[in-house]
């Protein structure tokens, strides 16, 4: 079976793309649309795809992102129980953050980034330990953000992605580097969406 996922699906620009990756890439794309759409089924989508990148990242010595996976598979469940739950029996609304808990998600995620880094550093092989621990841990950030239907979830995966896209592509993972890219935009998307149901200006 993993002969199977590691083998090429096919190649691009001399660059060759496995049959897990691509796999992968598809229902990440496929999260990310109905997430900006509000459908839950984005959640398994998410856990599933989350899954075969815990595999993929493993493989390239990723080892922050591929526990990020781990914990993202969870999240997964717990955010499509939030968003099929609602708030007594009424579907969740998209709700802005306060000034405070804004402060307090940024110092969350720089302390985050800090014991992920050094835990990176010092227990794992790894060769990009701050940049592997950077979308591991503002990632968990994100990811609670869109459970609660926070529409500052689409900053934080802007910013994620950009960071996330470039480590990808020193891996030389060209696909999912490209998707990062894909999920930048898709992200603003997100934004305007979300924010044009809350009638309120974009930026």
């Amino acid at each position: 079976m993993s002969e199977l996922l590691f083998s090429t699906a096919f190649s691009l620009w001399g660059f060759e793309t496995s049959w897990l990756e691509l796999a992968a890439v598809l229902l990440s794309l496929g999260m990310v649309l109905c997430t900006i759409t509000e459908n839950h089924w984005g959640w398994p989508l998410a856990a599933l795809s989350s899954a075969l990148y815990f595999i993929l990242f493993w493989s390239q010595r990723l080892y922050g992102d591929a526990w990020l996976q781990v914990l993202f598979a969870a999240l997964a469940m717990w955010g499509w129980s939030v968003w099929l739950r609602g708030v007594n029996g009424v579907s969740l609304p998209i709700t802005r953050m306060t000034p405070r808990s804004r402060w307090q998600m940024l110092f969350l995620a720089g302390l985050l980034w800090l014991l992920t880094g050094l835990t990176l550093l010092n227990l794992t092989d790894t060769d990009v330990p701050w940049w592997d621990g950077f979308p591991t841990a503002v990632s968990l950030i994100g990811q609670y953000l869109l459970a609660r239907k926070h529409l500052e979830n689409w900053a934080v995966w802007i910013i994620v992605n950009s960071v996330a896209a470039g480590l990808f592509a020193w891996k030389e993972l060209w696909l999912t580097a490209l998707l990062y890219l894909i999920f930048i935009g898709l992200s603003v998307v997100g934004w305007r969406h979300w924010a044009s149901r809350m009638n309120i200006n974009c930026l």
